[in-house]
């Protein structure tokens, strides 16, 4: 089968396995169209066991998605400062140790039909196995602390990948801005990339591409966004840099490429005056 094929047999199954959207009429969608559709049905697919079909239809779609995207390995991205790169683009085809999902307090990934939001893009990339690992997650710790029990700020949980080409995913919670921005909730995003760093050393994972962590949806102002991931990278870098090979700061959109690109022309001099990291 070619990918129009797979499209269409996977198509039928989510729609038969959604049970509401069963008759949903899509014979004369094209293939954007019910690339969407298949994305939404995922998306808003709450936690239950898969059928093993499902699964197995799901994966060779989405690894033919991702051939047609195109893995971007490590060794494609170039190097700006010691162990540090900054790329562009969608985080999704990094062949990495681990990519750094935004998540939010239910760590179940968006149930917005295809939501911009990297949460979304994440989960849909990786497939349905992402979010029952999630579900298993969350079980135990509510089990632990409570049925009302959502996942605090700053700290980083280890999954697999799936679908996705690099080898974990990392989800943290970031602060969200609902109006001035204040000491609590810089050290909260600091909380993020340093437990994130941390998660990587205690499992021997050796490249890691953080998103922008806390912008868009979670209006954490960019440019200082930006800037606390930076100092913080740095300083864990100073102490850690034989643990690590390479950190990677993952942008989308030009401004907070240009925000990056101002931070690591200041600091690229100083970095090389002392040394580097290692």
């Amino acid at each position: 089968m070619d990918l129009n094929d797979k499209t269409d047999v996977l198509l039928n199954e989510l729609k038969e396995d959604s049970g509401r959207y069963e008759n949903l009429e899509t014979d004369g969608l094209n293939a954007w169209e019910k690339k969407d559709v298949i994305r939404s049905l995922v998306n808003i697919r709450m936690p239950r066991s898969v059928p093993a079909k499902l699964l197995e239809l799901e994966d060779d779609y989405l690894q033919e998605e991702l051939a047609v995207k195109g893995i971007v390995s490590l060794s494609d991205i170039p190097v700006l400062a010691d162990k540090v790169s900054l790329w562009q683009g969608d985080i999704t085809r990094l062949k990495v140790g681990a990519i750094v999902n935004a998540a939010n307090s239910q760590m179940l990934g968006c149930f917005v039909p295809c939501h911009k939001c990297i949460d979304n893009a994440i989960h849909s990339a990786a497939g349905m196995r992402l979010r029952a690992e999630c579900d298993h997650i969350m079980k135990r710790r509510r089990a632990l602390h409570g049925g009302e029990y959502e996942e605090p700020t700053g700290t980083a949980t280890l999954t697999r990948a799936y679908n996705l080409p690099c080898d974990y995913v990392i989800h943290t919670v970031g602060p969200i801005v609902h109006g001035g921005l204040n000491d609590a909730l810089r050290q909260d995003l600091r909380n993020c990339y340093e437990n994130v760093l941390k998660c990587c050393v205690e499992n021997q994972i050796t490249s890691v591409a953080f998103c922008c962590i806390s912008t868009g949806e979670f209006h954490f102002p960019n440019d200082e966004a930006a800037k606390i991931a930076w100092e913080t990278v740095c300083e864990f870098l100073r102490t850690h840099a034989e643990c690590m090979e390479r950190v990677i700061f993952n942008v989308y959109q030009d401004k907070d490429r240009e925000i990056y690109e101002r931070l690591l022309s200041k600091s690229c001099d100083a970095v090389t005056r002392f040394g580097g990291f290692a």
